[in-house]
């Protein structure tokens, strides 16, 4: 608009009044909603908003929470928005406050891949959780599952956006309502009043903010008995307690740093002289998107994933646990199939598609420069992806492990659990008890289902598959590090081309081998010698200079010992995170992660703490089910009834 106010073409109105939109953010949603003196002492709390525009209000709750001492530990802020602007447009809308300024900046430096569906952006060492719903307003509040404290209920006038508004809308709202919930909005019309007041809400018009008359504020006190969770998960903790963790690789450390965040105080158990001592002890490996044509499963749950894990490495550099170029970099992935073209989905690669701005900033096909730096002909079929990297796993659990709330015991081999007046205690071989807590969390891989087995539980018979892994890793001299493209390359197995290995020395990683239901461990030199070919012919395929580069590792008469360990996965590929058994209290899992922790496991532990708590899910409802440990239980009931 003429005097600087953000406009819409779309719905030809304002996203705030020529008044400026702070005293609206402030007075009209924080203030009608009684924050911050409501939050005082919470344990968490749950915002709602429909419309994020430029997302002021939830700049405004963010600065409002970081300014009150007696502010919850955890801030959830669950926004809908059906056309997300442009970051540069984002970055010119920030207001003059130089506190709200710094804040947005921080917000616009995770603005980006904003795909229709769920999106998590973390901020403050993960503390403030900004959860955006991209998408349908209606659609997306019938497909979620979220329990609200407050609701900011925002968007264009009924006018021009009147699905925002309708009874429908407001039906969407309550039922992501608890009893007392708190909602504020600046529109007065009386046909949203109505619409709240069928639905359960105690509504009145307040005195409202310039240039408006007239602001409502509701409260949600239905005469009838709300209606309680259906997702089949344990009722939600109150408070956090102490929890134990078995297993010390990335699924039991990230599993532990996102309970300790909550306030838990976490013990990991683990059977290792030190952390990391399974598959998570890998030299490095990659976090990367999945792709496929019709987006599949795998392909939003990796998305979700990347997303997770680079926030997690930021916010670790920024504690200087981590070292960014040494520990891990956001330096991007060149994937070459060998096969045909990796098909992108379509929508990403119609330029006149919503979808196509934000599906590129994740995935495109890979540029002649790309190929150029990787030395593979010009019409070889890549795909460049830009959110994706190397880390140093052992180096990310130890990271992880360090967190405040978290004490680490190794040399501690789990033999059978048991469960005594709501305590999950954890035995030894003799019967001794080695620890014990209220909560417990499996994060053991491929010695999960032996551990339920010998405590006598169902799910021991889970269809959980161990696989061996073996890599090639080597010192770089010289000629083959100058060989090396500036970037990882994945498709059939994948080569991190050069990081630092513990003594300094530059190195490369190729591999690996799935070798399924085999547990030996270490490799006969017969298998360490076919592990190499193997991972050398995939090499020689993937990247044939740098395969040549190398030729004086893997021909050579005496070749070092593969790196190999085991890794665990679920029958259908997708991890395992949740509680084992909705009628087990107490006892979670977190496993089945495969060839993808690095991608998955600080995602998957994020599920397991909101839905621990009862917070707004970290990804899309359907996803997060799809991980749960029912699919497994029924493929054994399955299996079991056909014999």
């Amino acid at each position: 608009m003429p005097d600087g106010t953000p406009y819409s073409p779309r719905f030809a109105d304002r996203y705030h009044s020529e008044f400026g939109g702070l005293d609206q953010a402030r007075q009209v949603f924080l203030g009608g909603c009684g924050l911050p003196a409501v939050w005082a002492g919470a344990q968490q709390w749950r915002v709602l908003e429909t419309g994020f525009g430029f997302g002021l209000n939830f700049l405004v709750t963010w600065a409002a929470w970081k300014a009150d001492p007696q502010r919850p530990r955890m801030l959830h802020f669950v926004s809908v928005e059906a056309y997300p602007v442009s970051r540069e447009d984002l970055l010119k809308a920030l207001p003059a406050d130089a506190q709200l300024q710094a804040l947005g900046e921080q917000l616009a430096d995770q603005w980006w891949g904003l795909l229709p569906g769920v999106h998590r952006l973390s901020f403050e060492n993960g503390q403030v959780l900004l959860t955006l719903y991209i998408g349908d307003a209606q659609t997306l509040l019938r497909k979620q599952q979220l329990t609200a404290d407050s609701v900011y209920l925002d968007g264009f006038t009924p006018q021009l956006n009147p699905e925002m508004w309708d009874a429908d809308a407001m039906k969407n709202i309550a039922r992501h309502c608890r009893r007392g919930t708190q909602l504020s909005t600046w529109c007065a019309a009386g046909t949203v009043r109505e619409a709240l007041k069928s639905q359960g809400f105690e509504v009145k018009k307040i005195a409202g903010v310039p240039p408006k008359r007239h602001n409502l504020h509701a409260l949600y006190n239905p005469a009838w008995e709300p209606r309680h969770r259906s997702d089949g998960l344990p009722a939600p903790v109150d408070q956090p307690g102490t929890c134990l963790v078995l297993g010390a690789g990335l699924a039991g450390a990230a599993a532990a740093a996102s309970l300790a965040r909550r306030g838990w105080q976490v013990a990991v158990l683990d059977a290792g002289d030190a952390p990391a001592a399974g598959a998570s002890g890998l030299p490095a490996g990659l976090f990367c998107p999945h792709i496929s044509p019709d987006d599949s499963v795998l392909s939003r749950l990796s998305r979700n994933g990347v997303r997770t894990t680079l926030q997690n490495l930021q916010q670790l550099t920024d504690a200087q646990a981590l070292r960014l170029e040494q520990d891990w970099a956001h330096c991007g992935v060149l994937e070459h199939d060998l096969n045909e073209p990796s098909h992108l989905p379509p929508q990403w690669l119609d330029k006149a598609s919503e979808q196509s701005h934000w599906g590129l900033q994740w995935s495109q096909p890979a540029s002649a420069s790309h190929l150029q730096a990787a030395q593979l002909p010009a019409d070889s079929h890549a795909l460049w992806h830009a959110q994706a990297g190397w880390v140093r796993p052992a180096l990310l659990v130890k990271a992880l492990l360090s967190q405040p709330g978290i004490r680490w015991q190794g040399q501690t081999k789990a033999a059978r659990l048991q469960q005594i007046d709501g305590q999950w205690q954890v035995l030894d071989a003799q019967g001794t008890v080695l620890a014990q807590a209220a909560m417990l969390v499996l994060a053991l891989g491929p010695d999960t289902t032996a551990l339920l087995a010998a405590s006598g539980l169902d799910a021991a018979q889970w269809e959980l598959q161990p696989i061996r892994g073996q890599v090639s890793v080597a010192n770089h001299d010289a000629q083959s590090l100058a060989a090396m493209p500036p970037f990882p390359v994945n498709g059939h197995g994948n080569l991190v081309p050069d990081f630092p290995s513990a003594s300094g020395a530059r190195q490369w990683v190729m591999g690996s081998t799935f070798e399924r239901d085999v547990t030996e461990l270490p490799p006969s030199a017969a298998d360490q010698q076919a592990a190499h070919a193997s991972n050398g012919e995939k090499l020689a395929a993937l990247l044939p200079e740098g395969r040549k580069a190398l030729d004086g590792f893997f021909n050579a008469a005496s070749q070092p010992a593969t790196w190999s360990r085991l890794r665990c996965a679920a029958y259908d590929r997708i991890p395992v995170a949740g509680p084992v058994d909705a009628a087990v209290p107490g006892l979670w899992l977190l496993t089945g992660l495969g060839s993808r922790g690095l991608t998955l496991s600080m995602l998957c532990a994020e599920l397991l703490a909101a839905q621990l708590h009862g917070e707004p899910l970290p990804l899309d409802a359907k996803l997060a089910q799809s991980l749960g440990s029912r699919r497994l239980q029924a493929r054994a009931s399955k299996q079991k009834s056909s014999k």
